[in-house]
């Protein structure tokens, strides 16, 4: 589960990108928080806006952030993006502090954080495979969102801490503070050991090579269409948690930093359960998608606030299954050249349908009410699953019967077929 750490490098990365990570979801918190509460009478659709301002940029850069990734060194790229945020956390944190902060402030920072985290989240994904083999770069992915989730199981209490104690201001100052421990370990890593990636030629035509690789991969094809429905509808986490939480329950601050530290304990030991295996399969995601709908559907109907807290565990644990499922997929098999214009597709696809999701989710919150924005939530792994069924039927020559039951068949010629696919993508 943790081979990866036995490497300085990695192991030197996994710590200071935890601290940092804490910091981020402290941040994360406390904006929503004061958005929704502070600077909003109870605007859903105000937290939505400040989600897109925030995620736009990687939908708006994704032709340059990932050319970037792949033609300057990853590692120097990092220490100039992680700089430039732990500046807007200071700056954030400072206007709040002094009482001057409007909400118009908080969507300047937003959409500010939003450029810079679009540059640098390319770089970051791709980084990772500089600092471990290839055979243990799922298990690094992995590991890699148990620490971003394991940071949710303590930044959002945190926060809700924090806030009702001594103000949001406080929280973005910590949070600006918190980059030091990254920066620290990209400046002390072994840079002998590092696995160097092939840099992408200058020349007239690498925008679109990213672009043209994909679209001659099905295989990627498909897990982009799958992240993206689910990104834009299912991953809009601050909003069901804050509208549920202050709506619904009628809690505060730190109830709601509660429910996000539940979603992060599903979410840290589905990664970990997904570091232990061997490498990713096109099942798994795609049981996964079925299976956060169904766990999202069930929190929608939960009638008390600790049974709701108790199914976002299960829904953070399908969550982030069917994530890591993903982006181990989209790297492993991807060209190291190519990797990082890859990755900000990916992390475009992702990050930035939301917002076009985010505001539509609000507002179901704001009109119906947060269980059917949790509703459309759950339709989305519907969906998304329904898309990777189809495909596997598809691209693979399934035949479906119904004989006293359904059962799902194919010949023994596309047996071998998907098998050397498999084995295919795993020499890739």
């Amino acid at each position: 589960m943790f081979r990866s750490l036995s490497g300085f490098n990695y192991r030197l990365w996994f710590a200071g990108a935890l601290v940092s990570n804490i910091g981020t979801w402290m941040q994360r918190t406390a904006q929503d928080w004061i958005v929704l509460t502070e600077l909003t009478d109870n605007d859903a659709v105000a937290v939505g806006i400040t989600m897109s301002l925030q995620l736009g940029p990687q939908l708006l850069l994704v032709p340059w952030s990932g050319l970037i990734a792949d033609r300057f060194d990853r590692r120097k790229l990092l220490i100039a993006t992680q700089s430039a945020m732990a500046i807007l956390g200071l700056g954030l944190g400072l206007i709040v502090v002094l009482g001057v902060a409007e909400l118009w402030h908080v969507y300047a920072f937003a959409l500010a954080l939003g450029v810079a985290s679009a540059i640098d989240a390319p770089a970051r994904q791709a980084f990772v495979s500089e600092l471990v083999t290839e055979a243990n770069l799922p298990n690094a992915v992995s590991l890699n969102s148990a620490s971003f989730n394991g940071a949710r199981l303590f930044g959002p209490a945190v926060a809700g801490l924090l806030t009702v104690a001594v103000g949001a201001g406080w929280v973005f100052l910590i949070n600006g503070f918190t980059f030091a421990a990254v920066l620290l370990s990209l400046i002390f890593l072994r840079q002998g050991e590092l696995r160097r990636a092939p840099r992408a030629p200058r020349g007239p035509g690498q925008l679109r090579a990213g672009i043209s690789y994909v679209r001659h991969r099905p295989d990627i094809l498909v897990i982009l269409v799958i992240v993206f429905v689910i990104g834009t509808f299912g991953m809009n986490f601050a909003i069901f948690a804050a509208t549920m939480a202050s709506e619904v329950f009628h809690h505060g601050a730190g109830e709601f930093g509660l429910l996000s530290s539940m979603i992060a304990i599903g979410s840290t030991a589905g990664a970990l359960l997904a570091a232990r295996r061997e490498r990713p399969r096109m099942r798994v995601l795609f049981v996964a998608c079925a299976a956060f709908g169904g766990t999202t559907a069930l929190a929608a109907v939960m009638p008390t606030y600790w049974t709701f807290a108790a199914a976002l565990v299960l829904v953070g644990f399908t969550a982030i299954t069917l994530m890591t499922t993903a982006n181990s997929l989209v790297q492993t098999t991807t060209a190291p050249v190519m990797r990082g214009r890859v990755m900000a597709l990916y992390m475009a696809v992702f990050m930035g349908g939301t917002p076009l999701g985010a505001p539509i989710v609000g507002l179901v919150a704001n009109v119906f009410g947060p269980r059917w924005a949790l509703g459309v939530g759950a339709l989305s792994g519907i969906v998304a699953a329904a898309v990777g069924v189809t495909w596997m039927v598809v691209s693979h020559d399934l035949r479906v019967h119904y004989r006293g039951g359904i059962r799902i068949t194919h010949d023994r010629s596309s047996a071998r077929d998907e098998l050397a696919l498999d084995e295919s993508l795993t020499r890739a």
